[in-house]
């Protein structure tokens, strides 16, 4: 069996993309500490790292599957982790099951602290993480990433963290929400042709090129109003327009997407991982404008 370098595992567990799972965690429990309700911290850092799991689960749980229907493949945008030979695709597979069970342990010991809601909670995230690449090639990967890294994981924080669910956390599950969800829309935006000719139907391709673009730019920019309008109605801390100060990335990550429309798909060949950074941004300053939010209040 080759051995593999340090580079390649990185490679293999694309951690570029887990501001998409911690995010929604980390803003979770900011909001919840500017509202006043009392966290449990440890059980925090807890969700957080269950979150990562799954999601570094996810990540290449959907590779091996994109790869075995040549969603992936040599002239392809998508991971090279195996269309360039660096890992067998028996090895990625294993590497998905040890993550899982890695994973499931982690949420059982959760579960045993904190209850059955959190199973519940725990299982739906578990199994929309496993039907991903059958959604996703059935034009319901978006849904699956909504559901998956903005509503189950800021309701479950909540519950894990306080013992009640709180669903005053879906205010800010839809703005994180939506960046997250344009990570894979970008993705899915540039490989329409390709992803047509393997034969499966993402989101994008039925709306076609100009309306994924347009829908693309709505994902990173409503945000912003919303959390502006959120500010104004006094739902968070009038000092959260700061996201405002990420909005030129927002627009540097909108420009391309447009330019693709007449200048091709390589012009967003790595739209991504600068969506991801966008994400990594808007939800560290939203995070820390709710910490200050309540210490100032």
């Amino acid at each position: 069996m080759k051995k593999h370098t340090f580079k390649e595992w990185f490679i293999a567990l694309r951690p570029w993309s887990l501001p998409a799972s911690a995010m929604p965690i980390i803003v979770t429990l900011a909001f919840l500490l500017f509202r006043g309700s009392e966290v449990n911290w440890l059980y925090g850092l807890w969700a957080l790292i269950g979150m990562i799991l799954f999601h570094l689960t996810g990540n290449v749980w959907s590779d091996y599957f994109d790869y075995k229907r040549k969603v992936d493949s040599d002239d392809t945008f998508g991971a090279k982790t195996m269309t360039t030979g660096m890992f067998r695709p028996e090895e990625i597979k294993r590497l998905a099951i040890g993550l899982f069970i890695v994973s499931i342990v982690c949420g059982l010991g959760i579960v045993a602290a904190t209850g059955l809601t959190t199973l519940y909670i725990g299982i739906a995230g578990a199994v929309f993480t496993l039907l991903y690449p059958t959604l996703k090639y059935n034009a319901l990967g978006d849904l699956d990433i909504i559901l998956t890294f903005a509503f189950l994981p800021t309701l479950g924080t909540s519950y894990v963290v306080t013992g009640n669910i709180d669903w005053n956390v879906l205010w800010i599950a839809l703005p994180v929400g939506l960046i997250t969800d344009a990570i894979l829309h970008s993705n899915n935006t540039r490989d329409i042709h390709t992803d047509k000719r393997a034969g499966i139907t993402t989101m994008a391709m039925g709306i076609g090129t100009k309306i994924s673009a347009w829908f693309y730019g709505f994902e990173v920019i409503f945000p912003y109003l919303w959390v502006v309008v959120c500010s104004a109605i006094g739902i968070m801390p009038l000092i959260a327009s700061v996201v405002l100060l990420t909005l030129p990335m927002a627009i540097k990550c909108v420009k391309p997407m447009m330019h693709s429309l007449t200048e091709g798909s390589g012009v967003i060949a790595e739209l991504d991982m600068k969506t991801a950074q966008l994400q990594l941004a808007f939800s560290l300053l939203l995070s820390i404008a709710l910490i200050i939010g309540k210490i100032i209040q």
